[in-house]
């Protein structure tokens, strides 16, 4: 690894706003000093001339997806020192017949990682999900003792690599109240509580299942340092109403160092010149930082 750690910047969805945040970017002076960028995907104004700003399409999803694929096998060969994306469209993956939902499903399974997490990380709040691009619906049935222990667990030993050496976690209860002892549900009691009672034992620092509506608080006034959430709007709601535009989107459990962006594709205002690149700055940073810890090195 280089003084300067070399980061490769995936440019999402050429018909969003990936491209132009991604440039936005790599001009901002405070990174010049940090890292090298490396683009991939279509990133000049001809290359994204080709795809229909603002629009779902198959041609689009298919080069988000090549972008992704090629930036992984240079992380993974050793060519980059880690990877910050810009925003990809579930739909037009679809549309391109790719079965993955998202960066975070796609990423582990071309870096072979069997446990995954996504987790938004501001310095006023951290949050790893337990379940991520599932119908809500599906929920409950996804978020299994293994799945919650994993999670946890995973959050707990990844946390030191940012800083936080001897984490605190809460685990946010699935249901209103975190089901009030069974009456409002049962998953917080069957599921839910064992699991912490079970990664305690291992010497996990972990408490809850706690009410939903207040653990978050309590994390921001510095009770916990991580919060776990149940499901993917339980969990980013929060944090994007107190760092939108600040938060960055980092997957746990990856050979390779991965954040990005805590927003999507934003196709309504693509062309326009005014996309805000402040998350694609702060996601950089973060790679470039992160990069550069001692489990990165090693």
């Amino acid at each position: 690894m280089s003084a300067r750690p070399r980061i490769g910047v995936t440019v999402g969805d050429p018909a969003g706003i990936g491209p132009e945040i991604a440039r936005k970017a790599a001009a901002d002076t405070a990174l010049s000093s940090t890292c090298d960028i490396v683009f991939y995907g279509p990133s000049e104004d001809p290359e994204i001339a080709r795809f229909a700003r603002g629009r779902v399409s198959a041609e689009a999803g298919r080069a988000a997806y090549d972008a992704i694929v090629s930036a992984t096998a240079d992380a993974m060969a050793g060519r980059l020192d880690a990877i910050a994306t810009a925003p990809v469209n579930k739909e037009a993956f679809a549309a391109a017949g790719l079965p993955w939902r998202g960066h975070t499903e796609l990423l582990a399974h071309l870096t072979g990682s069997s446990r995954v997490a996504m987790m938004f990380y501001a310095e006023s709040l951290r949050v790893v999900l337990a379940t991520v691009h599932i119908a809500l619906a599906e929920v409950p049935r996804a978020l299994t003792r293994d799945v919650v222990e994993g999670t946890i667990d995973l959050a707990a030993r990844e946390l030191p690599r940012f800083g936080i050496h001897s984490p605190r976690l809460a685990l946010a209860g699935l249901n209103p109240h975190a089901g009030e002892h069974g009456v409002i549900g049962r998953e917080d009691d069957e599921v839910l509580a064992p699991a912490v009672t079970a990664l305690r034992s291992r010497g996990v620092v972990v408490d809850g299942p706690f009410p939903a509506d207040t653990v978050f608080v309590r994390a921001m006034r510095g009770e916990f340092d991580a919060v776990v959430a149940c499901y993917h709007d339980q969990g980013l709601i929060p944090i994007k109403l107190v760092a939108f535009g600040r938060a960055v989107n980092v997957t746990l459990g990856l050979p390779i160092v991965r954040t990005s962006v805590d927003h999507g594709t934003a196709f309504d205002i693509a062309g326009k010149g005014v996309a805000d690149p402040s998350s694609m700055i702060e996601a950089i940073k973060l790679a470039a930082r992160l990069a550069m810890s001692p489990k990165a090195r090693t």
